[in-house]
């Protein structure tokens, strides 16, 4: 496949930021690319040649857009995989493939997956309604979180007294041990058509307090060699037992003991990646390429340290974005602005995302806080 590019047909579902760079990274190589997204100014349409306004959620609008792709692919889980499993029928190269994307959207059977193969995670209880939450009350504090469709901070809630119950899902959920980690790191691992596999170092987050969001992030991690290697090798099994072809974000808890526990996972570029752009050899938007298409993957090794900052709309302000302090930002060496084109802001919502490299730790950190503290999203 990797001498037909010029021929090749790649659809992207999904149409954010993550589509976004994915394109970008694509356009290397020359390679065609189409996406559909139900917002009509979402962030890759003025990046790719072909763009489709539907519902990626939808099965007629996603056998439509996709009957004519060779290669099809996600920038989000929230898609229609019994649309992906009929065109991967048809002859379509779904990646990754639609029973590991119906596995992993729903946290139920991505928890349920991790105890049968004996993949290391916080104790968890599967739960179908309030009533059923609060049954466990014996078991607090927890975590309750949403099954499906929770993301960017969404369908997550810590319960710690019974006072809190009024925060419980009533639907479908999972109910797990409140970890009191010491560090939550994330590796990204790849594995390509051939099951080549190659991982990226591990990074640590640092998440908003209130709003489960990752704020910023240092690469690499602060962990000791022994850590680093453990938790590559669970992102390595993981992608192995699901014979998973593209790019996987394995988010991971290490507790106080250096224990280390999976979290939760992501089968496409993710937020935790953003810094391999300017930090490491390959990024992991061109490494989600190399394997979807066959290709021979990148060298992952880092460059320099980096930070990444994300953009987030500042609380209480909605409407046309206005980027504050951003030439004071622009000013520091070693800082990329990443924005993402969204023409809206809203309290929180990911607008953009800085980079910092410098291989100066400390020196790296005050350039994150000044980014953090300089830069503001508002209306």
């Amino acid at each position: 496949m990797i001498n037909n590019f010029h021929n090749l047909n790649i659809g992207i579902l999904g149409g954010g930021q993550l589509g976004r760079m994915l394109v970008k990274a694509g356009s290397d190589y020359g390679l065609y690319m189409k996406a559909m997204d139900p917002d009509g100014n979402a962030p890759i349409k003025n990046f790719i040649k072909s763009f489709t306004q539907g519902n990626i959620t939808n099965y007629d609008d996603v056998m439509a857009f996709g009957k004519n792709c060779n290669v099809l692919t996600i920038e989000i889980e929230n898609v229609n995989t019994e649309a992906l499993i009929e065109l991967e029928k048809q002859g379509v190269q779904v990646y990754p493939q639609p029973h590991i994307i119906e596995l992993i959207k729903d946290k139920s059977l991505q928890k349920q997956f991790y105890k049968e193969h004996n993949i290391p995670t916080a104790p968890f209880e599967i739960t179908t309604s309030k009533p059923e939450v609060k049954a466990l009350a014996h078991k607090l504090p927890f975590v309750n979180k949403l099954a499906r469709e929770g993301y960017d901070g969404r369908g997550v809630q810590i319960i710690r007294t019974e006072e809190d119950f009024d925060k419980a899902f009533d639907t479908l959920g999972i109910v797990e041990e409140l970890i009191p980690f010491d560090k939550e790191i994330s590796v990204i691992v790849a594995r390509n058509t051939k099951g080549e596999i190659k991982v990226f170092p591990a990074v640590e987050l640092v998440f908003h307090p209130e709003h489960n969001l990752v704020e910023y992030l240092f690469a690499p991690a602060k962990i000791s060699i022994e850590t680093s290697k453990e938790a590559e090798k669970i992102a390595i099994d993981i992608i192995k037992k699901l014979e998973m072809v593209g790019l996987l974000a394995v988010e991971l808890f290490v507790t106080k003991e250096g224990t280390i526990l999976v979290n939760e996972v992501a089968p496409r570029p993710h937020n935790s990646g953003h810094q391999t752009i300017e930090a490491n050899i390959t990024s992991q938007y061109e490494q989600h390429l190399r394997a979807i298409l066959g290709m021979p993957l990148g060298a992952t090794g880092a460059l320099t340290p980096s930070a990444m900052v994300n953009l987030l709309g500042e609380s209480g302000y909605t409407g046309p974005a206005i980027y504050q302090g951003l030439e004071d930002v622009m000013k520091e060496s070693g800082v990329h602005v990443h924005i993402y084109g969204k023409k809206e802001t809203r309290p929180f919502r990911k607008m953009g995302h800085v980079t910092i490299t410098n291989p100066d730790p400390s020196e790296l950190k005050r350039k994150a806080n000044f980014v953090k503290n300089t830069l503001k999203v508002r209306a």
